[in-house]
């Protein structure tokens, strides 16, 4: 699974991401699924999941990083690897609600 975008609420917190399914013949196109949909389907045994960077200079997608579920204080949610990058938090990605809005 790979994660190329998500769309905030008005308190600016993630509630879907765009998703693609990996295949072996490809990547299936971006649909949109709900945080906590996509929080199941990493918690299944041998599912996984990596984020989509666009690269401006090359006008190309390059594989980001590992993602991975998190028990928070309140909730579950997904992060990337925690190295106190401002890529942990996925917020990073592509803001899709220009594209397709909640």
């Amino acid at each position: 699974m790979e994660f190329s975008g998500v769309w905030k609420n008005g308190d600016n917190v993630i509630t879907h991401y765009a998703f693609h399914t990996v295949y072996e013949e490809g990547i299936g196109r971006a649909y949109k699924t709900l945080k906590s949909d996509a929080i199941k389907l990493l918690e299944i045994n041998g599912n996984s999941a990596v984020t989509w960077i666009w690269n401006y200079s090359s006008s190309k997608w390059k594989i980001g990083e590992n993602v991975e579920v998190v028990n928070g204080r309140t909730e579950k949610y997904l992060r990337s690897d925690p190295d106190n990058t401002k890529t942990d938090n996925l917020a990073h990605l592509l803001d899709f609600d220009w594209v397709a809005p909640l």
